[in-house]
């Protein structure tokens, strides 16, 4: 015998478990679900070797699932505290009705806007932290003054989360000689949001808008608006139903 043939043998033997090794190894096609391989003309992957890759979750369409349902929570919270307000507002225009609300005072009474009825209304919209605000107040101050005779009722509606003891530290302070109600979101959002502080709305004697001031503006800008308020009669202001927004940039 040549004494090659050992070496071969075992050689064979040592290939043979080799093979059996890599059979067991082998994972088999039946943990893989079959797909029919799928010719491409446009050099892409065929479908079953885009389908072999295990799927995994899109990042970005949890964090959509997420923001969706934190809108969902904020909606129902946001509608939940919707008070103060008679009825939802409808378009705010000038010459629409003014929307009521009833509102506590500083000293603890309730006023409603139409209460009001009959008299000129300049509604502002403030805050305590508001710094335009503290230079417009003294004028609302002269302003009622000088118009209370004549009609006008300036109320302030403060919009801040300061403590009932801050509003009245400022209103003191200002010399604050008109009402000055602790204001709620719902009413800010019945007239279109309160997007800045000041805002202004000047409401006439039968309780229709006719004019807005968004902002600090001069003196003499919210004179001619309160002027407007009271010279307008019963019954004699026009209805234009578009949003103040597109009627101001006109």
């Amino acid at each position: 015998m040549s004494t090659f043939q050992p070496q071969f043998e075992q050689k064979q033997l040592e290939h043979t478990a080799q093979q059996e090794e890599a059979r067991i190894e082998q994972p088999s096609n039946a943990d893989f679900p079959a797909v029919p391989p799928t010719s491409s003309t446009s050099g892409e992957a065929p479908v079953h070797q885009a389908l072999a890759q295990p799927a995994g979750r899109n990042p970005m369409a949890l964090v959509f699932v997420a923001i969706v349902a934190a809108g969902m929570l904020y909606f129902g919270f946001h509608v939940a505290r919707r008070s103060g307000v008679d009825h939802p507002p409808g378009p705010l225009g000038y010459g629409t009705p003014a929307p009521n609300f009833t509102l506590q005072t500083l000293d603890g009474r309730n006023l409603s806007l139409t209460d009001l009825k009959g008299k000129a209304v300049l509604v502002n919209f403030w805050a305590t932290w508001c710094g335009p605000c503290k230079i417009e107040t003294p004028w609302l101050v002269e302003l009622q003054n000088e118009y209370g005779s004549q009609g006008l009722q300036v109320v302030g509606v403060a919009m801040d989360d300061s403590g009932k003891d801050e509003i009245e530290k400022f209103t003191k302070d200002m010399g604050v000689n008109y009402p000055v109600l602790i204001g709620k979101e719902a009413v800010g959002d019945a007239y279109g949001g309160v997007p800045a502080l000041p805002e202004s709305f000047f409401v006439s004697r039968d309780g229709k808008i006719v004019d807005r001031i968004i902002g600090l503006k001069g003196r003499g800008e919210i004179e001619d608006a309160v002027k407007k308020a009271l010279s307008t009669q019963l019954g004699a202001v026009q209805t234009d139903t578009r949003p103040l927004v597109a009627q101001a940039q006109n």
